[in-house]
Parts: structure tokens; C-alpha cells; sequence
């Protein structure tokens, strides 16, 4: 039977705690910095194809007209007031801009053609990397203006 020995000075047990620790901190580190997905995200609805977006509306009960609009923004970097409340619209329907601050994106919109007899409703859909992170539906007339959520149950 062999038996091994090992014989540490203090300086070096001393170095062999600094090292784990060290380790374990950065460990901790990384692992805090790197969250999961985005709620929008782990949703998964693919938006990247004018067909997907239509299919993705009509699933909503929504019927749409043929034209597209397309535009790119930037999800700003510090939300201000309204930015925050069309943030609460969003996370009442899963999504979360904020995960997405600074990034680009496109925003398509599209007439809807079923909602409650009024002409000037629209649907946004907000894409980010081929996926639906925001969306919302509104009127744009000043006598009856309103935004909601895209998935809103009160139509």
C-alpha cells in the first residue's frame, strides 16, 4: 500500500484559497452578467416573412389589407415616459422591451379591415433578428385615438 503525502507551507495553502476563490467569483460573475432570453424571445414567434406577420395577425382575429409598411428604428437606449407606458402595453401581451434597448429593429405596420367598423386601425409589429418582440394595435384618428395591445381581449 502506498501512501501519499503532500506538505504545504502556509503560503501556498494560502495561494491554493485564493485560487478557488477567485475562481468562484468569476463564476459568479459570469454567470450573473449572462441572463436567460428575453421573455419575447423565448416566445418564439418567427416574423421574419411578410407571410408569417399576416399569419401571426389573423391569428388574432385580425384581418389585414394588402400593404405593408416597413421602417427601421432603435429601440432607445433610456426609455423615457411614453416609452415606459408602451413598454407596460408590451409586457401585458409577454413581451419586454427592455432586453432589447439600443438594439435595431423593424416595425411593420398593416391596416386592419375588421375592427369594429373603423377604418383607422392599425397593427405594429415590432421585429428584432426575424422575431416578434413587441406589437400593438391603434387608432390613429384624433377623435378616437387609442393603443392597446396587439393580443387586447376588450375589442
Amino acid at each position: 500500500m502506498r501512501m501519499l503525502t503532500l506538505k504545504l507551507k502556509p503560503k501556498q495553502i494560502f495561494g491554493c484559497i485564493l485560487l478557488l476563490t477567485g475562481l468562484a467569483v468569476v463564476l459568479i460573475t459570469f454567470l450573473g452578467n449572462h441572463p436567460a432570453k428575453p421573455a419575447s424571445a423565448s416566445m418564439d414567434i418567427p416574423c421574419e416573412t411578410l407571410e408569417q406577420r399576416t399569419q401571426y395577425i389573423n391569428s388574432l382575429g385580425y384581418e389585414i389589407g394588402e400593404d405593408e409598411q416597413e421602417k427601421d428604428i432603435v429601440i432607445p437606449s433610456v426609455f423615457n415616459d411614453v416609452y415606459n407606458r408602451y413598454n407596460e402595453i408590451q409586457k401585458e401581451q409577454g413581451f419586454d422591451l427592455n432586453e432589447y434597448k439600443g438594439r435595431n429593429a423593424k416595425m411593420f405596420t398593416y391596416n386592419v379591415t375588421n375592427y369594429k367598423n373603423n377604418d383607422n386601425v392599425i397593427a405594429n409589429l415590432l421585429v428584432c433578428d426575424g422575431v416578434l418582440i413587441g406589437a400593438d394595435l391603434c387608432d390613429t384618428s384624433a377623435r378616437d385615438g387609442f393603443l392597446v395591445a396587439l393580443d387586447d381581449k376588450n375589442r
